[in-house]
């Protein structure tokens, strides 16, 4: 499997192909926006991408909106920009996970290697392959989730990841905090705004899919649930 490094920081893309390669896995190099859509749409080995926001030609939130088209690869943000609002907009166009320049490489690959394991179903045997709540339809190995009429619901990694551990506890409330450790399979710091992004992006899509059905409930102060009767 490959890994796109998508930066025109030149050094940037080289120090993180070192500890990508060290990790096993092969890398995809491009400078700019539109040379990464290039890469995309003609290695079909690409698993995931860390996208560099600021870039000339095409910006990262402009390639990730082109991406989120039609493909749900895992997509890690790396940006100098720090405000909460910069971070949020970009969970909202789809990314997955998002670092601040400067970074540490290290910290890259652990979140890195997160994605990766949502990406590719690491989940637990014991846990029901096919769940089937309220208007939903969640099929664990398939990543697939449908509503009960058959209309499909295109998820991210994370995305189902949430909807996946509410729906498998049914009436329990998850903090933000446990979500964030659970799916992101990271220990927990300053979460709760960045699943709050994505509950609010899974909610969307859910709505839209389903004529406006509230399926997850935030339980103010507390965190989400999805609710039986």
């Amino acid at each position: 499997m490959k890994i796109l490094v998508v930066d025109d920081d030149k050094d940037i893309v080289e120090l993180m192909s070192i500890y990508i390669t060290n990790e096993g896995y092969d890398v995809e190099k491009a400078y700019n926006g539109k040379e990464a859509i290039t890469k995309l749409n003609t290695n079909p080995d690409i698993g995931l991408m860390i996208l560099d926001i600021m870039m000339p030609q095409m910006d990262g939130l402009a390639v990730l909106r082109e991406v989120r088209k039609d493909s749900q690869i895992p997509v890690l943000m790396l940006s100098a920009k720090t405000d909460d609002l910069d971070k949020i907009q970009g969970l909202i166009q789809g990314a997955d996970d998002y670092v601040t320049k400067p970074f540490n490489p290290l910290e890259v690959m652990a979140r890195v290697k997160s994605l990766l394991r949502r990406s590719q179903h690491d989940v637990r045997s014991e846990e029901p392959d096919q769940i089937e709540i309220g208007p939903l339809i969640i099929k664990r190995d398939s990543h697939e989730v449908t509503t009960s009429t058959g209309k499909p619901i295109q998820l991210t990694a994370l995305e189902f990841g949430i909807l996946y551990l509410l729906a498998s506890h049914p009436n329990r409330v998850f903090s933000a905090d446990e979500i964030f450790e659970r799916v992101w399979q990271q220990e927990s710091v300053v979460s709760a705004k960045t699943v709050m992004v994505h509950v609010s992006h899974l909610r969307d899509k859910i709505e839209e899919a389903t004529n406006g059905e509230k399926v997850i409930q935030t339980v103010w102060g507390v965190g989400y649930k999805i609710e039986t009767h």
